[in-house]
C-alpha cells in the first residue's frame, strides 16, 4: 500500500467538481458533485443524533436498499435539518435535478448537506448549480480538490487522502474527501465523509469493510462533544480496478480493509486537528488496558475532557486533568499502576509513574506540549489491549467561532 496524489478521483472512473451557488456563502464554492461511469455499490454509516437531517433519511434508503448508485451531490451552508416534510421533498427534487443534467436514475443519487440547521435551501440555487457542475466534471485530482475546498463550513483546511493497493494482482485504488471542525464527537460518524473505490466488492462484504474501520477512526476523534444531525459517511464502490470480486473474508478483503483503514484515519486525524479554533491536535493512545473495549472508552474519555484539551491550549503539563478523566470513563483500574507521558516531534517525557508525579522538566513539557501535534499515553499496566483517540487543544477561538456562526 502506498499514498499516491489526490483524493475522490484518485480511482478509476470517478469525475468532479464545484461552483458557486450563493447558497449561503459569497465568492467561494459551495456545492461538490462527484459521478462514476459506471453504477457503484454503496456502503454508508449515519449520525445516531435522534434528530436526523434529511439527507440522512434520503441516503439511509439508498444504501439499505442496496439501490446503485452513481453520483453524490453535497452543498455547504446550508444543513437540511430540522426542516420537515420539505426538507424530504428537497432531496427528491435535488436527486431529480441531478438525473435529468447526467441522464441518470435519480434514485441513485446520493445528497449531503452540511451548514446551519432551520435553514430552507433555496431550490433554484440548487437547480442552477447542479446545471453548472453537469457541464465541469473532470477525472483530474485538482477536480477533486475543489470539490473538497467545497465541502468546507468553518473547515481551515480541504481535507482528501489516497491510496493504492495491490488486490489478486490488480491495482485498486481508495480515494476520499471530508469536511469537519466543528459538532464533531464520536458516535458516528461526525462530519461528512465520501469515500470512492475501483474495487469490485460484494455489498454485503463493502458495507462491512466500512463497519470495521468507522469504528476505529471516525468514532473515536472528538473536537467538541456534539454529536451532529448530518453526519455521514459513503463509500462507493465501481469495480473498474478489474480484480477477482472480494465475496469473502481472506487475503484480498484484510487488504483492502487495511487500505480502506488508512484512508479514513487520515482523514479522521485531519478533522480532529483542523478543529474549530484548534492550534494542536491532541492525540491520546491509552496501553496496556486489559481489553480493547475498555481502552477505547479510556482514551475517548481523555481527548473529550475539556478540562485536558484547555491545558493542551495552555501548554500545560497539567496531568491531574487527565488521571480524573480516566477515572471517570467507566472503567475500573489500579491508579496507582498508571504512567503517564507526554510526546510530539521533540520529544517524549514520562511524567506520571505508578499513579505518582516524576521529577520531570517543566520546561521540557511545555516544549513537548508548544508542537502542532501532541501526544499523552496512558499506559494502565492491566493487560495487552491498546486504543487511539484524537481531538484537539480548546482554545478561545471556539467560542467566537461558535457564538458568530449563524451569522
Amino acid at each position: 500500500m502506498q499514498h499516491i496524489e489526490g483524493g475522490v478521483c484518485a480511482p478509476k472512473g470517478f469525475k468532479a467538481t464545484s461552483t458557486a451557488a450563493n447558497i449561503k456563502y459569497e465568492n467561494r464554492d459551495d456545492m461538490a458533485l462527484i459521478y462514476s461511469d459506471t453504477v457503484c455499490k454503496v456502503a454508508g454509516t449515519f449520525t445516531r443524533n435522534v434528530v436526523k437531517a434529511a439527507p440522512i433519511i434520503w441516503d439511509r434508503n439508498i444504501v439499505n436498499h442496496n439501490i446503485g448508485v452513481q453520483a453524490v451531490v453535497v452543498n455547504s451552508g446550508i444543513a437540511n435539518a430540522c426542516t420537515g416534510d420539505d426538507g424530504i421533498a428537497m432531496c427528491i427534487k435535488t436527486a431529480q435535478a441531478v438525473s435529468s443534467a447526467l441522464h441518470i436514475p435519480y434514485e441513485g443519487v446520493l445528497v449531503a448537506s452540511t451548514g446551519v440547521i432551520g435553514m430552507p435551501i433555496p431550490l433554484d440555487k440548487i437547480k442552477n448549480g447542479i446545471d453548472d457542475m453537469a457541464h465541469k466534471l473532470s477525472y483530474d485530482n485538482e477536480a477533486g480538490t475543489r470539490a473538497a475546498k467545497a465541502i468546507m463550513t468553518t473547515d481551515t483546511i480541504s481535507k482528501e487522502v489516497a491510496v493504492s493497493v495491490t488486490i489478486a494482482g490488480k491495482e485498486v485504488i481508495i480515494g476520499g474527501m471530508s469536511k469537519g471542525s466543528g459538532m464533531i464527537h464520536p458516535d458516528m460518524c461526525t462530519m461528512l465523509a465520501f469515500v470512492m473505490t475501483d474495487v469490485e466488492i460484494t455489498d454485503e462484504m463493502l458495507k462491512k469493510a466500512l463497519h470495521i474501520v468507522v469504528e476505529d477512526t471516525y468514532n473515536m476523534i472528538s473536537v467538541d462533544g456534539d454529536t451532529s444531525t448530518n453526519d455521514t459517511c459513503l463509500l462507493l464502490a465501481n469495480g473498474k480496478a478489474g480484480n477477482d470480486i472480494i465475496d469473502s473474508e481472506g487475503d484480498d478483503f484484510d487488504a483492502f480493509v487495511e487500505a480502506l483503514m488508512e484512508v479514513n484515519r487520515e482523514l479522521a486525524k485531519m478533522m480532529a486537528g483542523d478543529g474549530e479554533g484548534a492550534n494542536a491536535l491532541f492525540e491520546v493512545k491509552v496501553v496496556g488496558s486489559d481489553n480493547v473495549e475498555n481502552a477505547k472508552k479510556l482514551a475517548k474519555s481523555v481527548v473529550t475532557s475539556s478540562l485536558t484539551k484547555a491545558a493542551i491550549y495552555g501548554h500545560d503539563a497539567n496531568w491531574g486533568r487527565i488521571l480524573c478523566a480516566l477515572g471517570y470513563a467507566g472503567v475500573e483500574f489500579n491508579p496507582e499502576r498508571v504512567d503517564l507521558y507526554f510526546e510530539s516531534k521533540v520529544g517524549k517525557l514520562k511524567i506520571v509513574s505508578n499513579g505518582v508525579a516524576t521529577d520531570y522538566s517543566e520546561d521540557e513539557a511545555t516544549k513537548i506540549l508548544s508542537q502542532d501535534a501532541v501526544t499523552a499515553i496512558c499506559n494502565m499496566h492491566m493487560g495487552d489491549a491498546s486504543a487511539t483517540a484524537w481531538g484537539c487543544d480548546l482554545s478561545h477561538e471556539y467560542v467566537s467561532i461558535n457564538a458568530d456562526y449563524r451569522s
